[in-house]
């Protein structure tokens, strides 16, 4: 089991959108796929229940108690658990991590949005020290305009203060914002710009059971 945390305290910086959708492509791929919906909003689960060719199982849970105690328990019965969390650093935020295998910080590229994924990977590096390496946490950059000199200078300035952040980039589309309402993904949709969104969603899936295959199988060395 992988337990995938998508956190970070500023609303809007698409949490949802990116647990909806790895959850539906990680499903797609044989997966057993959960996800947990502990934003005080509910757009996954709301998300999840309108979905029309599709079914993934999930769970609103809220109470900091009840994901620390509860998640690892429902992980068990799947291959991977997304917990979509809340807004702001809280409680739950932090109950949420404390179980994590991997955080994903869904982040735009602007200086605002830098500042708050700063603070949700220091909160996960803090967690991480209690808990023998875990959670792995990585910045996603989601909502990035291609071509744009901001995505270029934000890249650099995560790497320049050596914050770890997933090689995929999720770009700005108006279809990935209409899906929700399509009661779809972008799997589900049609056209070029639909194609184009899938194909970072997937990459971003192959990422992070890249990622999970190197943490469970370490490389060995030989003298």
């Amino acid at each position: 089991m992988t337990i995938l945390a998508v956190v970070n305290q500023k609303g809007g910086c698409a949490k949802s959108t990116t647990s909806v959708h790895l959850a539906y492509w990680l499903q797609s791929q044989g997966h057993t796929v959960c996800v947990i919906d502990a934003d005080a909003q509910r757009s996954s689960s709301i998300w999840l229940k309108g979905l029309i060719d599709v079914q993934i199982p999930y769970q609103v849970m809220q109470s900091p108690a009840a994901l620390r105690q509860q998640v690892p328990t429902i992980a068990q019965q799947y291959d991977y658990c997304i917990v979509d969390g809340p807004a702001g650093l809280s409680d739950a935020t932090k109950a949420i991590l404390a179980g994590a295998d991997l955080a994903i910080i869904p982040c735009q590229p602007t200086g605002v949005d830098l500042r708050s994924a700063a603070d949700a990977i220091r909160l996960a590096w803090k967690i991480r020290k209690a808990r023998q390496g875990l959670p792995d946490a990585r910045v996603l950059f989601s909502r990035a305009v291609k071509g744009t000199r901001l995505k270029e200078e934000a890249i650099a300035i995560l790497k320049k203060a050596k914050v770890p952040t997933f090689a995929t980039i999720i770009h700005q589309r108006q279809i990935v914002a209409d899906s929700f309402g399509q009661r779809a993904t972008v799997f589900d949709l049609a056209g070029r710009s639909a194609i184009e969104a899938s194909a970072e969603f997937e990459q971003l899936g192959k990422e992070i059971i890249r990622l999970r295959s190197a943490t469970q199988h370490p490389a060995t060395t030989r003298d």
